[in-house]
């Protein structure tokens, strides 16, 4: 009726009148002191309480774990077996319910979440009514350190035989990038995992392919790291395939294989630019390999040609003798690209030197012609052995008029020259003033100038690759001359292409990954392109279509089901990618144990018991009892309820309180005057 300070007070005030009462002698004390008790308990209100209580049910969770790594052997139908007799099992149980959670591979590459679906399973329950839980599991799981605070017993039914064995190929160190004609150091290991047999222990074969090409062999031990040297045959992006061969029995060959991949980048690029006859257009050339910090340049100027006499010693025309043999000759093969720009020949170069160049080509070098007036003349280059390989004959005749370049349907598909600024049906850029004119006698016409004649003219000739573009106007693209043009990204591109960069391949297979999602591109010259043929980690292979997007360039999108590598194929061209890793986390550790929950399990006195030993029963045991024994597990019964009504009774009506105060102060007061 009043809050409980007053009553505090009033009780002190009680205390306060009884001590007095004795101090003075009054015989009934002890009568007052019991009727401020009564009026104290009056003011408190004391009353009976009733509850409607409704029992509930106690909560079992069952987690089945459905990771890749429980697909393994007969996991599954362990996993199966176990599920179909705890639902058995908790049927008979009174009073008690099951929720089953299933769990498949963690997001990315995070493995077996167990411990964090439990919890989540925990946290949507009451936690007064949980009884238990079970884990359907390998007990290979990557969230121990999410385990949820459980107030019942953990269990583990756990899947696999005692013989189990399996092998896998890991990747210790790799690097991102390496440097082309560099060796650089892989580290593997080939280790084995549970009851190895005899005989799969020592030495076995190793194959590593490089982008999906013939495999090398060897034969590396077990248990070891080993260091293995590669030097990278390409720059961009490199894959690399390591796979060891499949033990007998073993649960899985998917760890047998893994995939590196290795951007290979040149340390140096080393480019000969031969001038011959000063023009505007040199500074271009200079400018744009100077301006690239990854292109060692040496520039090779004639100044004077021998047929010019002007009393001038020899020995006084350069501060050094300039190295003509060691360069056209001895060293020739160093370089990445040889540039000709508007050079006649002059006896400067003898026909050997030149003939050597031809040989470099067909060996794997490149040359690029920018051809002047003078390639038009008897002193062309075309006239020399280099005319062998050259893929345009000239015609002799020079067209000095204003033209404007564009793109051939085929110059439209052409890495080099697909897609450059302004250059759409109608181009927009500037116009150049002077053309040589050629006769194509092989290679690919990229673009045309005047009359639709052949302006850049691409080969391949050998091992090697030519260009040759029949002008030496490039320059007023840069100066902005009529609007300009994208004169530094044509004759970047032009460099790289020549130099072999793989993105600028035109007939190519390529992929990007991000996830578990692909995007497959074919690069190709032709006009339509076939089926796209997917094989996927586990050997099933998928068709695609793939759609045009641009000229001479088709994608296709690929979702992949599973982390791992994967080959592409169209035609004849091939390609891998990896997916995530090509040995998922799931699999880095595929034999079957407890050790990794034996401690949580522990802690709540629960039990871990093999499945191919039989699913044992479920009892209920007592709260702080051991919960697992020979061929049971226990359950703790919670008691949960619900109130759903109460019901309130004063001890005595408030009339009855008063009475009973003032009886006893009048028995105080009648006992004390009797004295």
């Amino acid at each position: 009726m009043v809050p409980w300070v007053v009553l505090a007070v009033l009780g002190g005030l009680v205390a306060v009148l009884v001590a007095l009462s004795l101090w003075r002698g009054l015989s009934g004390w002890w009568l007052r002191g019991l009727a401020g008790l009564a009026v104290l308990a009056a003011l408190a209100g004391p009353s009976f309480q009733r509850e409607d209580r409704r029992p509930l049910s106690d909560i079992i969770v069952a987690v089945v774990d459905e990771s890749a790594s429980q697909d393994l052997s007969d996991r599954p139908d362990q996993s199966a077996a176990a599920l179909e007799r705890i639902e058995a099992e908790v049927a008979a149980l009174p009073d008690t319910e099951l929720r089953v959670v299933r769990l498949g591979d963690g997001p990315g590459d995070s493995g077996t979440l167990l411990m964090t679906a439990l919890s989540e399973a925990v946290a949507e329950e009451p936690r007064a009514r949980l009884a238990g839980a079970i884990l359907i599991s390998d007990g290979r799981l990557h969230d121990i350190d999410r385990e949820p605070d459980l107030p019942a017993p953990l269990h583990l039914l756990l899947t696999g035989q005692e013989d189990d064995w399996d092998r896998r190929l890991a990747v210790l160190s790799a690097p991102a990038f390496a440097i082309l004609d560099e060796e650089v150091l892989l580290r593997l290991r080939v280790e084995n995992q549970g009851a190895v047999p005899a005989g799969e222990e020592g030495l076995v074969p190793l194959e590593i392919a490089i982008d999906g090409g013939e495999p090398v062999e060897f034969t590396v031990p077990t248990g070891e790291d080993l260091e293995l040297p590669v030097t990278l045959p390409h720059g961009g992006r490199n894959v690399i395939q390591f796979r060891v061969a499949t033990g007998e029995g073993e649960l899985t060959d998917r760890n047998n294989e893994a995939v590196v991949q290795i951007n290979g980048v040149r340390d140096r690029l080393r480019v000969l630019l031969v001038s011959g006859e000063p023009h505007p257009g040199e500074r271009t050339w200079r400018n744009l390999l100077k301006s690239d910090s990854s292109v060692d340049l040496v520039h090779f100027t004639i100044l004077r040609p021998p047929e010019k006499q002007d009393g001038v010693p020899v020995d006084e025309l350069s501060l050094i003798a300039f190295p003509t043999r060691e360069l056209f000759l001895d060293k020739v093969d160093e370089f990445d690209l040889i540039i000709f720009d508007r050079y006649q020949r002059r006896g400067i170069l003898p026909a050997l030197y030149l003939d050597n160049i031809r040989r470099y080509v067909e060996d794997g070098g490149a040359v690029l012609i920018a051809a002047g007036p003078d390639f038009a003349t008897a002193a062309s280059l075309y006239r020399s052995p280099l005319g062998e390989i050259l893929p345009a004959a000239p015609t002799s005749r020079v067209i000095e008029e204003p033209f404007l370049p564009e793109l051939t349907e085929l110059g439209r598909r052409h890495p080099v020259t697909q897609g450059l600024t302004g250059g759409g049906a109608e181009p927009e850029w500037g116009r150049w003033l002077r053309q040589i004119e050629l006769d194509p006698t092989g290679g690919q016409v990229a673009m045309t100038g005047m009359d639709g004649g052949p302006l850049l003219v691409l080969d391949r000739v050998g091992e090697g690759r030519v260009a040759l573009l029949g002008s030496d106007h490039a320059w007023l693209w840069s100066r902005g001359f009529d609007g300009g043009g994208p004169q530094l990204e044509l004759l970047r591109r032009l460099a790289h292409w020549m130099m072999k960069e793989p993105e600028l391949d035109e007939e190519a297979l390529d992929a990007t990954a991000e996830g578990l999602s692909m995007t497959v591109t074919r690069r190709t010259l032709g006009d339509s392109v076939g089926d796209l043929e997917v094989t996927a980690p586990d050997g099933t292979v998928t068709t695609l279509p793939m759609e045009e997007v641009a000229p001479g360039r088709f994608q296709a999108d690929v979702t992949g089901p599973e982390m791992g590598l994967y080959r592409l194929a169209e035609g004849d061209q091939e390609a891998v990618i990896a997916l995530g890793p090509s040995a998922p986390r799931e699999f880095e550790q595929t034999v079957a144990t407890g050790a990794v929950l034996e401690e949580a399990v522990a802690a709540r006195r629960g039990g871990i018991r093999n499945i191919a030993d039989g699913v044992p029963d479920l009892r209920q045991v007592r709260e702080g009892r051991p919960a697992a024994g020979r061929g049971w597990l226990g359950i703790t019964p919670r008691g949960a309820y619900l109130t759903a009504d109460v019901t309130t009774r004063p001890i005595l009506p408030a009339w009855a309180w008063l009475l009973l105060a003032a009886m006893l102060s009048l028995g105080a007061w009648l006992r004390e005057g009797r004295r």
